[in-house]
C-alpha cells in the first residue's frame, strides 16, 4: 500500500472562513469547515469484469447519468459479485488507522456511488455532521477532484482515497480543464467513476484534529437559525452563499427584501 503525505496547499481562498451550521440531536451547532484534504493511493484490486459490466448497465439503464450527476449504486448486489470487496474496505481501514483515526471508518456507514464528473458543490447542507471518506474504484480516465478553496487537484486513479470536510466545495473535472464543463463528459460513458464512500462523524476528536475543524465557532448564529427552524447550511465570510457549479467560487446569497 502506497500512502501519500497529507496534501494541504493553502491559497488565498483557503484563508477565508467557511462556517457550517449542522444539526446535532435537536439543535443546530456551528463549526469551522476543515481546510485539509487527506489523500493516498491505495493498492486495491480491479473489480471483476462481470461487476464492471453490471455497473455500466446500471448507470446506462437505471441511473441515466448526465454530465455532473452523482448517484448511488446498489451495494448489496455488487458485493455478491465482488470477491475483493473486503480487501478494498480493509485497505481504507488500514490507511485511516495509520492516520491516527482508529476505528472511525469501521463504525461508519458505507455506500456505493457513481458519477459522470461532478459540478462544483459542497455537501454541508445535507451531511454537515460528517466528513467523507472516498475510495475510487475506476481506472484513470483523465479526471481530477478539484478543491478550489484549498488549491488542490487530485488525480483520480484506481485506489485514490480521500478524506475531506463535507462543507468544502469540490468537483470532478477534466484534467485539462480549469473548471467544470459538461461538454467534457457528453456521451463519454468511459468517464464514469465508481467509488465507495463513508460518512465519518465530524465530532470525532481525532478527525477534527486531522482536518483542522473547530466546534462552536458561531453559537449565536446557530441559535438564531435553530430558533427560526432553518436547515443545515454553510456560510462564507459570515453570510449565506452558494457555490458556482462551473467555477467553485462562493457567491453571496441575495437577502430577500423585507
Amino acid at each position: 500500500m502506497r500512502i501519500a503525505t497529507r496534501l494541504h496547499t493553502p491559497s488565498s481562498e483557503s484563508a477565508t472562513p467557511h462556517t457550517a451550521y449542522y444539526r446535532t440531536g435537536e439543535a443546530l451547532r456551528s463549526r469551522s469547515v476543515g481546510d485539509v484534504v487527506l489523500t493516498a493511493t491505495l493498492a486495491v484490486p480491479a473489480p471483476p469484469a462481470r461487476l464492471l459490466a453490471d455497473w455500466q448497465r446500471e448507470i446506462a439503464q437505471q441511473l441515466s447519468l448526465e454530465p455532473g450527476d452523482v448517484e448511488s449504486l446498489p451495494l448489496a448486489r455488487a458485493r455478491m459479485r465482488w470477491p475483493d470487496y473486503r480487501q478494498c474496505v480493509d485497505a481504507v481501514a488500514d490507511w485511516t488507522r495509520a492516520l491516527g483515526l482508529a476505528e472511525v471508518l469501521t463504525a461508519s456507514e458505507v455506500a456505493l456511488m457513481a458519477c459522470r464528473g461532478a459540478r462544483y458543490h459542497h455537501d454541508g447542507a445535507q451531511y454537515g455532521a460528517a466528513a467523507f471518506c472516498n475510495l475510487f474504484l475506476s481506472e484513470d480516465c483523465g479526471l481530477d477532484v478539484h478543491f478550489p478553496h484549498t488549491g488542490q487537484r487530485i488525480p483520480l486513479v484506481r485506489g485514490t482515497a480521500l478524506i475531506f470536510d463535507t462543507g468544502q466545495p469540490h468537483a470532478v473535472i477534466a484534467r485539462h480543464a480549469s473548471g467544470f464543463d459538461a461538454a467534457d463528459f457528453a456521451g463519454a460513458q468511459n468517464c464514469d467513476q465508481v467509488f465507495l464512500t463513508w460518512e465519518l462523524p465530524v465530532e470525532d476528536a481525532r478527525l477534527m484534529q486531522a482536518l483542522h475543524i473547530t466546534l462552536d465557532t458561531d453559537p449565536a448564529t446557530a441559535l438564531r437559525l435553530d430558533q427560526a427552524q432553518e436547515p443545515e447550511q454553510v456560510w462564507y465570510h459570515g453570510a449565506p452563499a452558494t457555490v458556482c457549479p462551473r467555477t467553485g467560487q462562493c457567491i453571496p446569497t441575495p437577502t430577500p427584501n423585507p
